[in-house]
């Protein structure tokens, strides 16, 4: 979880209160103190809220919490000439792009501070260290609109920020320090991401490296913000870095995005999102009675606009809050605002004495097999994709799978059935470091609507083969008790000929084998892999 770093005397201005009164009550918005020095405080916050990243998105939420600005706040969004058109050779790459202009700031060491931490930390939060999401901010005043996102190819040059001298992007990847630190982004790319100026000056090379022209330094005061990635969380953290900036007295300004598959759009949209939530569902939920005057000044000190219609209340939550995806989230944040420390604990009227349960501990035993075997846990999502299930495995659905009926992201549209899949994804994130790699996970899939528990486990390293999969499995039944054999199979994710299922009781209860080439490439890869996969 991210740590974030607040100076006292740049706080007390942003919130207009003082430092104890701070410290004091900023746990109850859900944050952990890490440390408390003489100048500065350290506090850590739960990665579902990105909006609390940087000392302006602390601030704004605890003037709302502390009474001292309560209520949406409105940030405006100027209109302006500024526009950006999309390659079309961009869409395989990074094809998700939000920008804006934000105009008028004063940068001081805080600020300044402020602004590289909150990117970096996105980077992390919502961009899965820049993969998903990654951000740009340049001094706009360097560079003349209008501007270009293409794909080009690796031996154009251009000067990366903190260097000197000219560098192509292949050779950024090679020797600058960001370069070799996020090039396995970029392994499977014949052409490299660019957005240029009107002049062909280059502003960036998402998501790897600025330009040096561009650089931001104490007297730049107008800025221009790219976020390219690979889903729509790249308006959101958008959203995040502009409305941070206006905190700091900046003025926000839209930029029209040309692209020619999906068309014409202007970022950054804060347009706020509409909810309504029923009285007796909030007091049912939280435990209390609260009237819904009481609920609005909850709502209000949290930063949403409340309406009282009746017994239901009409509400806008802020478009920089990723966090609000159903009802109870803001029914949580109503908790928060009422203060859990103004909740009077009940003792339960039922008695009862805790156990373990028998799931967890045959999980338990599983893992310890697994680990003496020389495998790493690992705990990827149950949420996946069709891409990721079916396609990269090369397995056609068999309709047993439940769908997510409104997805916000093209990674998490349905629940898996299987783990192998996630495994795989896993190994291909993880390509820049050493072989061999060998991870397991015993985890719940859902088919037809029944959760399961399986077992599944993959290696990868130039040597992996059958023999070596078959001795895991035949360690795991060993060390479990159960007699198996096994079985043809027709499963196109595997090698045929290196490929079997597993029968107990002649009862199918998994599969093991060499990973088909044809898999282990589209998942980026290129080392031989071998996996099993156990109903437990």
């Amino acid at each position: 979880m991210p740590v974030i770093k607040l100076y006292y005397e740049d706080i007390e201005a942003l919130t207009g209160t003082d430092r104890d009164t701070f410290i004091k009550r900023i746990p109850m918005i859900g944050a952990d103190i890490e440390r408390i020095e003489e100048d500065y405080i350290d506090i850590e916050f739960f990665p579902d809220r990105p909006d609390l990243y940087s000392p302006e998105g602390v601030a704004r939420a605890m003037r709302g919490f502390l009474d001292i600005e309560t209520g949406l706040t409105n940030y405006q969004v100027k209109r302006s000439d500024i526009s950006i058109t999309l390659d079309e050779g961009i869409k395989h790459i990074r094809p998700y792009l939000g920008c804006a202009v934000v105009r008028g700031l004063r940068f001081d060491d805080y600020s300044i501070e402020s602004l590289m931490a909150v990117q970096e930390d996105l980077h992390w939060g919502l961009g899965r260290d820049r993969k998903k999401v990654s951000i740009g901010i340049h001094d706009i005043s360097k560079v003349t609109p209008p501007f270009r996102y293409i794909a080009t190819d690796p031996e154009f040059s251009f000067v990366p920020l903190d260097f000197t001298d000219p560098m192509t992007m292949q050779d950024i990847l090679k020797r600058h320090p960001k370069g070799t630190k996020y090039a396995h982004l970029m392994e499977e790319f014949k052409t490299y991401p660019l957005i240029l100026d009107a002049n062909n000056q280059v502003l960036s090379f998402p998501p790897i490296i600025n330009g040096e022209l561009t650089k931001v330094n104490y007297d730049t005061h107008d800025l221009f913000i790219d976020v390219t990635g690979l889903d729509k969380n790249v308006y959101t953290a958008l959203n995040i870095v502009v409305t941070s900036l206006a905190e700091r007295g900046g003025t926000i300004e839209e930029v029209t995005i040309n692209n020619s598959i999906e068309g014409t759009t202007i970022t950054p949209d804060l347009t706020p999102e509409e909810w309504v939530i029923d009285v007796e569902e909030v007091n049912s939920l939280i435990g209390i009675s609260l009237s819904p005057m009481q609920i609005k000044e909850q709502l209000e000190r949290m930063k949403f606009e409340a309406v009282i219609e009746q017994d239901h209340i009409k509400i806008r939550s802020p478009a920089y809050r990723a966090d609000i995806l159903h009802t109870w989230d803001i029914i949580e944040d109503i908790a928060i605002g009422y203060g859990y420390d103004n909740i009077t604990p009940i003792i339960p009227k039922t008695v009862t004495v805790g156990r373990q349960h028998p799931i967890s501990i045959s999980n338990r035993e599983i893992i310890h097999i697994m680990i003496g075997l020389g495998y790493y846990q690992v705990m990827p999502f149950t949420l996946t994709s069709e891409k990721i299930h079916y396609h990269n495995m090369q397995r056609s659905s068999d309709g047993k799978a439940t769908s997510v009926r409104h997805p916000i992201s093209e990674d998490q549209t349905m629940v898996r059935t299987t783990i192998l899949p996630n495994l795989m994804e896993m190994l291909s994130l993880n390509q820049h470091r050493e072989l061999p790699q060998r991870i397991f996970e015993v985890g719940d899939v859902l088919i037809d609507g029944s959760t399961i528990q399986h077992l599944a486990g993959v290696s990868i390293h130039p040597a992996a083969n059958y023999t070596e999969i078959r001795a895991v499995v035949d360690a795991v039944m060993r060390e479990r008790g159960i007699q198996y054999t096994i079985g043809k199979i027709d499963d196109p994710a595997l090698l045929d000929g290196r490929r079997a299922k597993v029968l107990v009781d002649d009862k199918e209860a998994g599969i093991l084998g060499e990973i088909h080439p044809d898999v282990i490439t589209s998942f980026g890869m290129q080392q031989p892999a071998i996996g099993f996969e156990l109903v437990i």
